[in-house]
């Protein structure tokens, strides 16, 4: 199930005279992208993470609104809980995106008619418009569901799963991003048909494990299961020192390092956060912690300022320091997108970038000059992997 255009049809439920029009939402300047944009902004060429100068060229007449990130929070939030109150397992992918197991329940209502069910609850008490594609994987229902919109449901019955992806182009396989999208036109290839009709071997060969996943979508091939979803509070991390210390320069380095790897894992996961907190230990073992509440973000330079700030109002330096930790929470899931009402493309194309490195060669791999002065805080994983909280408690170093 997917909410159509969510951040758009949020803001037509709070001002009704913006339906129907060409709207945009995003950063207002030139050097902003777009975060999301309604079906009316797309017949002229807009899409999402697009130059919001360019998106205004296209379409000169779409109203831009810049957003608000906190109030999509709160209606992804409510779709959740009707949800989670209908169905036995469900998956929540992003803050518009659910994945839901009805094995078994066609013996009960039928799914067919559970699903139209479930979105006629979500429209009726939101009012948000949602559409969904029912099958037998993850992968024929996601396309499908992006075939339905908007608005709209499809239902492909096990065994019908290659004719309805035949037709379709190749940029409709999840993974399948803008360099893999090249690298099989130059290939000739321009529809799921060409994939579905070629060796897996050739697949395998010409782009390798890629390859793989590419065939096996192409052909309705996805036996992943739905995962059970578990929303986590909070993510953190200390470091306990061997020998106290009261070296400033030190404790700041470290700090950034904490913040900024911690920020990383919030984008990992998907995640924003709204409070920071901060937390000192001195070597007579009296504890402080401060905290601060911010609009929703994940971004490094944002989450470093504010835990510079809160160690500043803590740090006594009369007293040596044994411990010092930091602290994300009130995690809603969003990722960087949430962050592109406020942030410059540049700044947005610099994460991602970073991030991707990360993800290749290891969450060290890129890192501020001002934290290197820390020693490696070490491989702190994916939180949001269903490994319990203590998970990132009472790490040494």
């Amino acid at each position: 199930m997917d909410l159509d255009s969510f951040f758009v049809s949020v803001e037509r439920l709070r001002n009704t005279a913006f339906v129907g029009k060409p709207i945009m939402i995003g950063g207002t300047g030139d050097r902003g992208v777009v975060a999301s944009c309604s079906y009316e902004a797309r017949a002229f060429g807009v899409r999402s993470a697009m130059p919001m100068k360019m998106a205004r060229q296209l379409c000169p007449d779409a109203i831009i609104i810049r957003g608000d990130s906190s109030l999509y929070s709160e209606y992804s939030h409510t779709v959740t809980e009707i949800i989670a109150e209908s169905v036995p397992v469900y998956e929540k992918s992003s803050i518009d995106e659910f994945y839901i197991d009805l094995t078994g329940m066609d013996r009960f209502f039928g799914c067919w008619q559970l699903t139209l069910d479930l979105k006629d609850k979500i429209q009726r008490e939101t009012g948000l418009p949602i559409s969904f594609g029912l099958s037998a994987n993850k992968t024929v229902s996601k396309i499908a569901t992006s075939e339905a919109k908007p608005a709209g449901q499809k239902h492909i019955i096990r065994g019908t799963e290659k004719p309805f992806l035949a037709p379709l182009s190749v940029q409709k396989i999840p993974g399948v991003g803008t360099e893999t999208y090249k690298t099989l036109r130059t290939l000739g290839i321009k529809l799921i048909h060409t994939v579905q009709e070629m060796p897996l071997e050739l697949m395998e060969k010409t782009l390798g494990k890629s390859g793989q996943m590419i065939w096996k979508k192409a052909n309705g091939i996805d036996n992943s299961s739905v995962e059970q979803f578990h929303e986590r509070k909070s993510i953190s991390t200390e470091r306990t020192f061997e020998k106290d210390t009261i070296d400033v320069v030190k404790l700041e380095s470290i700090l950034v390092a904490m913040a900024e790897n911690l920020a990383y894992q919030l984008r990992k996961g998907d995640k924003v956060c709204a409070c920071v907190a901060v937390k000192v230990r001195y070597s007579d073992f009296n504890t402080h912690t401060q905290q601060l509440k911010i609009p929703y973000t994940s971004a490094d330079h944002i989450l470093i300022k504010h835990v510079k700030e809160l160690f500043r109002k803590l740090y006594n330096r009369r007293l040596l320091v044994r411990l010092i930790g930091v602290r994300y929470s009130d995690l809603v899931t969003g990722g960087l997108q949430m962050n592109m009402f406020e942030d410059s493309e540049e700044m947005i194309n610099l994460y991602q970038a970073m991030d991707r490195v990360r993800n290749r060669y290891g969450d060290g791999a890129v890192k501020r000059a001002v934290g290197l002065g820390a020693k490696t805080i070490g491989r702190i994983g994916n939180p949001f992997d269903g490994s319990p909280p203590e998970l990132l408690a009472n790490r040494k170093t």
